[in-house]
C-alpha cells in the first residue's frame, strides 16, 4: 500500500461517487473528525444506475480469502443490527458441478478456520431437505449452504446510509454540478475535479469511489475495468410468489447465474449472471484512447435492453434454477455495470505517483456494505 500522510482534519475532502464506497467513506471520515467532506454524483443517492443500488443484493460471509471473510463477518453484524430492516436472512446456497469447485473448497476451509462450518451436500438434491422450495435442476451438482446468508434491499439500505451521512454533516452536490468530467491537476497533484456545470470543485484530497466509471477519469484499466453483466426481472403473480417465500438465494458457480427470492410486496423475481461480461468503447475527454464504461450523461436504466447472447444466457439460467418460470416475459432487463479487478480484489489505496488522489473501487460482486475506505 502506498504511504501518504493524511490531510489535516480542517482541509477539504471531495468524494466522487455516492455508492456504498463513497457514502461509507464519507461517514467514517466525519466520525473521525474531518470537518469538510463533500460527496458529488450525477444523481441523489440512492443513485438509480449505481452498482450499489437495486431491488436486491447478495449478503454473504463466505470467501476463500481470510481477509475478505473476516471483513464480511464484520459487515454482517451491521446487517443484523443497524441495517436489520433492510436485510432478509433467507439463506445462501452455492452450487457447482460435481465433484466440486476449487473456490468452494477453499471457502469451506476458510470458514472452518474462522469457527464456522458450511453445510456440505455432495449430492445437491439432498439440499431439498432444508429448502424444499428450490426448483433448480440439481442433478450432477454439489451444494454448500450457509443459513446466515441472504439478501438486502440495496436501494433502501443506501438511502439510510445517505441520510446518516447528511445528519453527520456531509455535503452533497448532485446534477450537472455533481457530474465529474475530468480530474483537475496542478503539476503532479490532483486538486479537484472539473464538472459538467460551473467552476471546478477543489479539494485537498480527492477520493474516487466511481466504480465502473473510474477509467473515464484516470486510466487504470490494468487494475480496474468496467463490464456489463446481464440482469433480468420477472413479475410473478401473488400465488407464484407465495410458493417461494422460504426460498434461499441460489448461485451456480459453474455458470455464474444467481437468483433471488421474490421481493416482498412487489413479487419481482430477479436473476443475474456474473461472467466475463460485456464492454463498450467510450471516448475520454481530452485523451486519445477508448475505455469501457456505462453511460455518464444519462441514466443507465432508462432502457430495457440486453445483448442477444446475454438474454439467451439468462433464459438458460432460468431453466436451470427456476424452470417453472423459464418462459415468463421479462418485466425489464438491463446490464448491471461491475468494477472488475484481476483477482476480484478491492482497490483501496493512494495513487502511487499522483498526489492528492485516493481510490476506493473494484471488487464488484462483494456487497459487504459499509466498508470504510478511509484515506
Amino acid at each position: 500500500m502506498t504511504s501518504r500522510n493524511p490531510v489535516p482534519k480542517n482541509e477539504t475532502i471531495l468524494i466522487v461517487g455516492a455508492g456504498i464506497f463513497g457514502l461509507s467513506t464519507a461517514l467514517e471520515l466525519k466520525k473521525r473528525g474531518y470537518q469538510h467532506v463533500t460527496v458529488i454524483d450525477r444523481y441523489l443517492p440512492p443513485v438509480v444506475d449505481g452498482s450499489s443500488v437495486d431491488i436486491s443484493r447478495v449478503i454473504r460471509i463466505d470467501y476463500a480469502d481470510p481477509l475478505y471473510a473476516q471483513m464480511a463477518r464484520e459487515a454482517h453484524k451491521g446487517w443484523t443490527s443497524e441495517f436489520e430492516k433492510h436485510y432478509y436472512p433467507s439463506g445462501f446456497v452455492m452450487l457447482a458441478k460435481q465433484p466440486g469447485h476449487p473456490y468452494l473448497e477453499r471457502t469451506k476451509g476458510t470458514s472452518e478456520s474462522l469457527g464456522a462450518t458450511l453445510e456440505e451436500f455432495k449430492d445437491a438434491k439432498a439440499v431439498l431437505t432444508r429448502y424444499p422450495e428450490i426448483q433448480a435442476r440439481l442433478e450432477g451438482l454439489k451444494a454448500y449452504v450457509n443459513k446466515d446468508g441472504g439478501w438486502a434491499d440495496a436501494e433502501n439500505a443506501v438511502r439510510q446510509l445517505s441520510i446518516q451521512c447528511s445528519l453527520a454533516g456531509v455535503s452533497f452536490i448532485v446534477g450537472p454540478r455533481g457530474r465529474a468530467i475530468s480530474l483537475r491537476y496542478d503539476g503532479n497533484r490532483v486538486v479537484g475535479v472539473n464538472v459538467a456545470e460551473g467552476e471546478p470543485i477543489l479539494a485537498a484530497q480527492v477520493v474516487l469511489a466511481t466504480g465502473a466509471w473510474t477509467n473515464r477519469l484516470i486510466q487504470i484499466e490494468h487494475a480496474v475495468s468496467a463490464s456489463g453483466q446481464p440482469v433480468g426481472f420477472i413479475h410473478l403473480t401473488p400465488q407464484e410468489s407465495k410458493g417461494l417465500q422460504q426460498m434461499p438465494v441460489i448461485i451456480n458457480l459453474s455458470t455464474g447465474v444467481f437468483v433471488f427470492p421474490p421481493t416482498p410486496g412487489t413479487n419481482i423475481l430477479k436473476i443475474a449472471r456474473h461472467c466475463y461480461g460485456f464492454a463498450t468503447q467510450v471516448a475520454v475527454e481530452g485523451q486519445d484512447y477508448l475505455v469501457s464504461s456505462p453511460k455518464r450523461d444519462s441514466s443507465g436504466v432508462e432502457k430495457s435492453y440486453l445483448p442477444e447472447d446475454a438474454e439467451v444466457a439468462l433464459r438458460e439460467g432460468l431453466r436451470d434454477l427456476m424452470p417453472a418460470f423459464a418462459q415468463h416475459k421479462w418485466t425489464s432487463r438491463r446490464l448491471c455495470w461491475y468494477s472488475d479487478t484481476p483477482e476480484g480484489d478491492f482497490v483501496v489505496d493512494y495513487h502511487p505517483r499522483i498526489e492528492g488522489l485516493f481510490f476506493a473501487a473494484g471488487g464488484a460482486g462483494q456487497y459487504v456494505s459499509c466498508y470504510h475506505a478511509t484515506p
